[in-house]
């Protein structure tokens, strides 16, 4: 009987060092790869691909952006109305850059006691489309009374850093410009380094020589929140060197080069000092028409809503307004 009592407990013994053993992997991969409490399922580079062209960013809170570490969690406030297409009136604003002091390496922006009116001299109603759009009947969005349409080429991917091409975009570029619609581009960047950059510009540049482009061509780099990134420790100086090698090499090529960025990242994450001389794309969503963006810098191009509806696009689609006649 006591030998058997002693087999027993041996048994008992190695039964839960092998429990021990076994479960130390799981409760691993639990905190590393989990970090948001939620299972993250394998992907493929497809997969990522799709989940990294944020293109329809939220804005993330100010608490949510800390030195170099972007939070891993999605912001909070998430729009959930429908947005029926309308031509929303808004005054844009522009503050000297002098109101900018930096900090910790991130440019902030005092609150200025006043904000001084501008005038505006045209409003124009845009859309920005990919190949997530699928097919556009470009002759009833002109007939809808959309002006001007920004085209995605493409994008590098957040997890391999892989340029990868829209796989409508030669399409809609052509079919837009034959409708009547103005064109111009953007890319989905995840440049790390000036050198990453300038090959995307490069990538944009020979992909749309022979379209008619006359809107600005566009460098858009946004933080990933939902997943881990290559990415997520850039730096603001980093970041801001990107923007300028992508814009820099644009307009060398004879285009007009644009930052696409929203306002919370534009505030927190780059230095707005360097990048003035460029022409911004602002990306803030509003709940209702009357609403105005509260970045007071000043932008050209305001995306204020993602779920817009318009004749010829089955999906929701991006609403743009622009302040100024780049068909000109």
């Amino acid at each position: 009987m006591f030998n058997d009592n002693k087999k027993i407990k041996t048994i008992a013994i190695i039964e839960t060092v092998l429990i021990v053993i076994l479960a130390v992997p799981l409760v691993w991969y639990t905190l590393v790869h989990n970090r948001t409490g939620s299972t993250i399922p394998t992907i493929t580079k497809e997969q990522a691909y799709s989940t990294g062209i944020a293109y329809q960013p939220e804005t993330p809170s100010v608490e949510a952006v800390t030195d170099n570490i972007i939070s891993s969690e999605m912001p909070s406030g998430d729009i959930t109305t429908t947005t029926s297409f309308t031509t929303t009136t808004t005054t844009t604003t522009t503050v000297p850059l002098t109101t900018t002091m930096s900090k910790e390496g991130y440019a902030f922006n005092e609150e200025p006691t006043a904000l001084p009116d501008e005038e505006k001299e045209v409003e124009i109603d845009g859309i920005d489309v990919s190949e997530f759009q699928g097919y556009i009947d470009w002759k009833q969005v002109k007939d809808f009374g959309i002006d001007f349409a920004f085209i995605r080429v493409g994008c590098r991917t957040y997890a391999d850093g892989g340029i990868i091409y829209d796989s409508r975009f030669k399409e809609n570029l052509y079919s837009a410009d034959r409708a009547g619609v103005h064109t111009g581009v953007y890319f989905f960047s995840q440049a790390l380094t000036v050198e990453e950059a300038i090959k995307e510009a490069d990538a944009v540049i020979e992909c749309i020589k022979p379209f008619n482009i006359t809107y600005p061509v566009v460098f858009d780099w946004e933080i990933i929140y939902e997943d881990y990134a290559r990415t997520d420790s850039i730096s603001t100086d980093s970041l801001t060197d990107c923007c300028i090698a992508f814009c820099e090499r644009v307009k060398e090529a004879g285009y007009t080069p644009m930052i696409y960025q929203n306002t919370s990242t534009l505030l927190y994450k780059l230095d707005l000092s360097r990048i003035q001389q460029y022409d911004l794309w602002l990306a803030e969503y509003i709940e209702d028409e009357e609403d105005e963006p509260t970045y007071y810098h000043d932008f050209k191009i305001w995306q204020y809503a993602s779920d817009g509806q318009v004749p010829g696009i089955a999906t929701d689609v991006d609403l743009n307004i622009s302040f100024k006649d780049y068909s000109k």
